[in-house]
């Protein structure tokens, strides 16, 4: 009884909206009849339509000269007055020398807030397990597996985790660390 009820009142709602709605749209008119827009367009006054291929070469063939102004910028362009000179000797002769490339690196590091804390494992013949912690989540992997989606575990060790950073291949050792383990409840 209860669900044709709710139905009852439903259909009267649907209803009521219905009247409301089309007395709205009934009452309203566009604010400009729609044949109005087009009656009186006049054709741009230009006296010749035809391309005008002298002006059109002669713009081609001109320079830009800048005046020193940027023309996307509302600031005006300092005078020659209020630039300051810096240095009046000569600069060297030759292109300036590269500075030099830092070596690449050698050996990966995990990311600094995430901690190897421990190791364990589930049963006899399992594989060994890493438990890692990044301050609000942890992380348990075993050999093989990828952590972070960036490093895949190769050795889970006593006192040592050692992996390999997978974009670019290079290895990593990171230490036990004992004071990195979460809270326990």
């Amino acid at each position: 009884m209860k669900q044709k009820k709710q139905i009852i009142v439903l259909v009267v709602l649907v209803a009521a909206g219905a009247l409301v709605w089309g007395f709205q749209w009934r009452g309203q008119t566009p604010s400009v009849p729609p044949g109005v827009l087009f009656q009186d367009y006049e054709l741009l006054a230009v006296p010749n339509p035809q391309i005008h291929w002298q002006e059109l070469e002669r713009a081609q063939k001109t320079e830009y000269k800048s005046n020193g102004r940027n023309p996307f910028s509302i600031v005006a362009a300092p005078t020659p007055d209020k630039i300051p000179v810096a240095n009046t000797r000569k600069p060297p002769k030759g292109p300036p020398a590269p500075p030099p490339t830092p070596p690449p690196p050698t050996e990966a590091h995990l990311p600094g807030n995430l901690k190897f804390f421990g190791f364990g494992t589930v049963g006899n013949g399992a594989p060994r397990l890493a438990f890692f912690y990044d301050g609000e989540d942890e992380y348990i992997v075993s050999e093989g597996d990828t952590l972070l989606g960036r490093y895949r575990i190769l050795k889970i060790g006593n006192t040592n985790l050692q992996f390999q950073e997978i974009s670019t291949g290079l290895p990593g050792t990171t230490p036990l660390d004992e004071q990195a383990a979460p809270p326990s409840v």
